[in-house]
């Protein structure tokens, strides 16, 4: 039976893709520190970076959102390798067998003409993934890893949007 934090997950700002992170990584474990169990604490720090991508998970939350990434990042291989003419099999993450919709996703975004564009786009998609998974799970630890998972994909666009672009482009095309 999921425990319930029906306190922390109300007093969270809600998030919306396209807006600012409220607040840092570090923060919210802080806030997540003194109100929810060891074990829960530690899946949610599982997700301040990729390396629950290499583990084998045990919480249910984190298997579905590692299967859809390691998945779509298979995808974006495979479309990427055969673009460029090499063996994907080498860099395919194995145990994950993608379908048809992570494909489609993962071709829309190759197609597109920008780079940021793309990756607005693999970030929305994840960002509906998350959606998918968190639904009915309201104030259980699921809720509560998705809600991290999603202020990540925020704290990167947050650091994207303060880049320099112009300098970027100069550092490039000089």
């Amino acid at each position: 039976m999921p425990e319930f934090y029906p306190y922390l997950v109300s007093s969270l700002p809600m998030l919306q893709f396209g807006m600012r992170a409220p607040f840092d990584l570090g923060r919210f474990l802080d806030l997540c520190r003194d109100m929810i169990p060891q074990e829960d604490l530690e899946n949610v720090r599982l997700c301040a970076d990729d390396s629950y991508l290499e583990k084998t998970l045990r919480d249910p939350t984190l298997a579905q959102w590692q299967a859809f990434e390691t998945g779509l990042r298979n995808e974006l291989v495979r479309i990427r390798s055969g673009r460029k003419k090499i063996d994907a099999q080498k860099y395919l993450r194995p145990g994950v067998d993608a379908g048809q919709d992570l494909y489609h996703i993962a071709l829309a975004s190759h197609r597109m003409p920008s780079l940021l564009e793309s990756e607005r786009f693999l970030d929305r998609q994840r960002w509906l993934a998350l959606d998918r998974i968190a639904s009915g799970h309201y104030f259980d630890s699921a809720a509560v890893i998705v809600y991290a998972l999603k202020l990540r994909i925020l704290l990167r666009w947050d650091v994207i949007e303060r880049a320099d672009t112009q300098a970027l482009l100069e550092r490039i095309l000089v």
